[in-house]
């Protein structure tokens, strides 16, 4: 039987990621369900375990159904429900630490594709190069941004100081005496 040429194969995965709530999400899941078995228990201590137990498994299934995974294809790069190809990622960066926290807040561009999770620290930034995209660029939490930057052909926000440092100093004029 012929192949069909219509159904093009899927290019393997060169970085792959799930960005599941860590376990301080978890406790703060739990601590809801105790909360809805507390406001159940003077009707009956059955009503409030069954209470409890129900809004725990709500909202452990409301964060397992809305865990977004990150996948980069040699064709694509796929982030939550948002896809693009690749010919229209543009320069990307990862950052940490402060300039993580800046690029989320100050730093922000109000319409840029944002996919943040707040028990993530890390972001990578991925310019979209898409002239008939009005989002200038993607910005999402990961737990590896050196390997997803790598993957997309970044660098991290640390390297790059480093190598603009570098060209400053090269483009200052030697002191002669």
């Amino acid at each position: 039987m012929p192949e069909n040429p219509s159904v093009a194969p899927h290019a393997p995965v060169i970085f792959q990621e799930k960005l599941r709530p860590n376990w301080a999400i978890w406790l703060v899941a739990l601590g809801l369900g105790a909360t809805a078995g507390v406001a159940f228990f003077p009707i009956g201590a059955q009503w409030g375990i069954t209470a409890g137990l129900i809004a725990f498994a709500l909202i452990a299934f409301a964060f397992i159904a809305n865990t977004p995974t990150i996948e980069v294809t040699a064709d694509t790069v796929r982030v939550g429900r948002a896809s693009i190809e690749r010919q229209y990622v543009g320069e990307v960066t990862g950052y940490r630490g402060s300039a993580a926290y800046h690029q989320r807040g100050p730093g922000l561009n109000g319409i840029a594709f944002m996919n943040i999770r707040g028990w993530i620290d890390p972001v990578v930034r991925i310019e979209i190069t898409d002239e008939r995209d009005a989002t200038p660029y993607w910005l999402t939490s990961t737990r590896r941004p050196e390997e997803l930057t790598a993957a997309l052909g970044g660098v991290m926000s640390q390297f790059r100081e480093v190598e603009e440092t570098q060209d400053q100093a090269s483009e200052s004029p030697a002191d002669s005496e």
